[in-house]
């Protein structure tokens, strides 16, 4: 073989070796591209599945002993879902569920016992099953200092006080009611309030000396009353339950609410206030 024929043939594979590179290159450059391209879609596909932002406003109708807690909570969720909005009708758990059965526009109802959520799933006004998600217990509540030396549910029946108990078809009232059968104690309040706040101002007011109410309210009240513990609350403990409502109008945004009161977060402030775990 003659000299420029071997240059010639070397000159050839030297650029075959170069061809073969950048083949090679633009291979891995395609599939870096791919890969790429590939990642970003899948991100892409995973933002447009991520939850929508919550945004509206929501009616929630709870008893009054959750004015507080409930409160606290609305701040909490509205700053964490900004562009949402919370609004409260605090009453007698019976009066709410009376208005919720009559058509009253709301979301959420969150009852002070199983008794008067049950008379809005009776007449299935509810779009999810009611759960438990807090215990309430009773307490007399007394002027501060406790002037009149109340010690026992026994000593509210001595005529020389004036006592108020909510009304019985109110879970304050009904469970005060259970706790005195249970004391074989009979009671005649100088009034029935209807509802637990209704009660407690009473006596916050100095209209009453005493008031069976829940722990809740006289720990929400300060130093504007005094609480006394009895045993016999022990036998009258209310369930609270909360559900969503058939016609509620936000209900996405509602369901974010009861998930927050059932949270570990929620169910904190609720225990702070005084109430029990479920």
């Amino acid at each position: 073989m003659t000299r420029s024929a071997r240059r010639t043939r070397r000159t050839m594979q030297v650029a075959g070796v170069s061809v073969a590179a950048l083949l090679a290159l633009s291979a891995c450059s395609s599939s870096g591209s791919s890969d790429s391209d590939s990642s970003a879609k899948t991100k892409s596909d995973t933002s447009s599945s991520a939850s929508p932002k919550l945004s509206g406003s929501i009616t929630v109708f709870a008893a009054a002993s959750l004015k507080e807690s409930f409160t606290t909570l609305k701040a909490d969720f509205e700053k964490a879902h900004p562009g949402t909005t919370v609004n409260f009708s605090f009453g007698g758990s019976d009066t709410l569920a009376a208005q919720i059965t009559s058509g009253a526009p709301a979301d959420v109802f969150a009852a002070a016992s199983p008794k008067t959520m049950a008379l809005v799933t009776d007449k299935k006004d509810t779009a999810t099953t009611p759960a438990t998600f807090v215990r309430n217990q009773l307490e007399i509540a007394t002027l501060p200092g406790n002037p009149d030396k109340v010690s026992s549910l026994k000593d509210l029946t001595k005529s020389s006080l004036k006592v108020v108990l909510c009304d019985k078809t109110v879970p304050c009232g009904a469970a005060a009611q259970k706790a005195l059968d249970a004391a074989k104690l009979k009671l005649t309040p100088v009034s029935y309030e209807e509802d637990v706040k209704s009660a407690l101002n009473k006596v916050v007011l100095k209209e009453a000396d005493a008031a069976v109410v829940y722990k809740t309210d006289v720990k929400a009240a300060g130093s504007k009353v005094e609480g006394v513990e009895f045993p016999e609350s022990a036998n009258a403990i209310n369930d609270y339950p909360i559900a969503l409502l058939k016609n509620a109008p936000n209900p996405t945004v509602a369901k974010a609410f009861i998930a927050l009161v059932q949270s570990a977060e929620g169910q904190r402030v609720l225990n702070q206030a005084g109430f029990l775990k479920p």
